[in-house]
């Protein structure tokens, strides 16, 4: 789920920064330290958005610098399990597919792709049901329920699991192929009447 928080800190402005426009340079400050980390409490920091510095800042002995309150906005992606997200298939191997799912990869297993015995196909990078012909490669978008988080301090430590096992869920077009099966079910309901 995307969000964006509200903020409070404290930041440097050093010497060589004086005289120019304080709220260019918090802005500086406050991305160089959140842009791109992983907080368990806030997820994954995107970007950040905005900043107002106050003016009236602080001097510390023995450090030429300034320190001044800041209050600034964050964009951040925080997976939420049971939630429901489309992405796109960025990589397919023998195990699975990694789905982008908003700023990370999302592992889809092999068992959690569909109901089917799944096959391999290494030279054109598919996954392919053997008794419903379906088939899932790079590039193809998909439903994807998640089913696991643990995020850790680095976004190469965070690890996100993914299902389309269940109804609804898969690659959109196997979704359209459902709904469209559920339509004509039900009108031929309606002409049986």
């Amino acid at each position: 789920m995307f969000k964006v928080i509200e903020m409070e800190d404290t930041i440097r402005i050093p010497p060589e920064a004086f005289g120019k426009p304080l709220d260019k340079v918090g802005y500086q400050q406050v991305k160089s330290k959140y842009e791109g980390i992983v907080d368990e409490k806030f997820g994954y920091v995107i970007a950040v958005l905005d900043a107002k510095v106050n003016p009236i800042g602080k001097i510390i002995p023995g450090d030429g610098a300034t320190y001044h309150r800041v209050k600034f906005s964050l964009l951040t992606f925080y997976p939420m399990i049971q939630e429901i997200v489309e992405g796109e298939v960025v990589e397919v191997a023998d195990f699975g597919a990694f789905v982008r799912i908003g700023p990370i990869d999302a592992l889809l297993h092999i068992s959690q792709l569909m109901d089917d015995f799944i096959t391999y196909d290494g030279k054109q990078g598919v996954l392919s049901g053997k008794e419903s012909g379906r088939k899932l490669a790079t590039g193809d978008k998909v439903r994807v329920r998640i089913t696991a988080v643990s995020l850790g301090k680095t976004s190469g430590s965070a690890k996100i699991g993914v299902t389309a096992r269940q109804p609804f869920l898969g690659k959109l077009e196997w979704i359209e192929e459902e709904l469209n099966k559920i339509k004509k079910q039900k009108e031929a309901v309606k002409k049986s009447e």
